[in-house]
């Protein structure tokens, strides 16, 4: 399965190169709950740390950054683009119990806040169903072992991360997943998913996968 995953990235980098996809930037002001499918972002948290060095969260990243994959965000997603900051009846603000009710998956205050108003207001939902749909499909995903406690940096293939995600959650394909980096660093893993967290195929969230050969995933100190 590794070398098809290789081949087809190959393929499609030499396509890039002759005729780049076009880049769908989001819809600012769409209307909230019309949309196709979500996407469940996890950041590889110790890159976050690494990468945003002093200017990073303490409460994510103090203490030896004791996290690993943490939620990054559930994003309401178009075939073709993705609806951003819609709308809708509910306060930008996230109730302060629903933000402590949460910290455990998503460990920034201000990151709650921000996924709230420019993805959350976007689902269509109040602030408690979409944080309880998060935390849903956070549970849906099966976190490969290998990452469970990383105790030393680690030079990773992303087609690999992606396939050991795929082997962790049946019914997860190929196309519906995407490992992304920066120079350096691997940084999430983009699952998309159907409404009702079904795992689905999503060729543009996939064709925008890290390209790298190996990336580097910072150890998880605190485990």
């Amino acid at each position: 399965m590794l070398g098809r995953r290789f081949l087809r990235r190959a393929i499609t980098a030499a396509l890039l190169a002759i005729a780049p996809f076009p880049t769908f930037s989001g819809e600012r002001g769409a209307e909230p709950g019309v949309f196709d499918f979500y996407v469940l972002s996890l950041s590889w948290s110790p890159s976050y740390c690494a990468a945003e060095g002093a200017e990073a969260n303490e409460r994510q990243c103090g203490s030896g950054r004791p996290y690993a994959f943490v939620v990054h965000g559930l994003w309401p997603q178009y075939e073709r683009g993705y609806p951003e900051f819609c709308r809708g009846r509910q306060p930008g603000r996230v109730p302060d119990r629903l933000v402590r009710d949460h910290l455990d998956i998503v460990p920034s205050v201000g990151l709650i806040g921000h996924q709230w108003r420019k993805h959350g207001s976007c689902s269509g939902l109040g602030h408690a169903d979409y944080f309880a749909l998060t935390r849903a499909a956070r549970e849906r995903v099966s976190v490969p072992a290998e990452f469970s406690r990383l105790a030393a940096p680690r030079m990773v293939a992303p087609d690999a991360v992606e396939e050991l995600f795929i082997a962790a959650n049946p019914g997860m394909e190929p196309e519906g997943i995407a490992a992304t980096c920066d120079r350096r660093y691997l940084r999430e893993v983009r699952i998309c998913m159907t409404r009702d967290l079904r795992f689905r195929a999503c060729r543009e969230v996939d064709r925008k996968a890290c390209r790298l050969d190996r990336a580097l995933m910072p150890p998880a100190r605190g485990g």
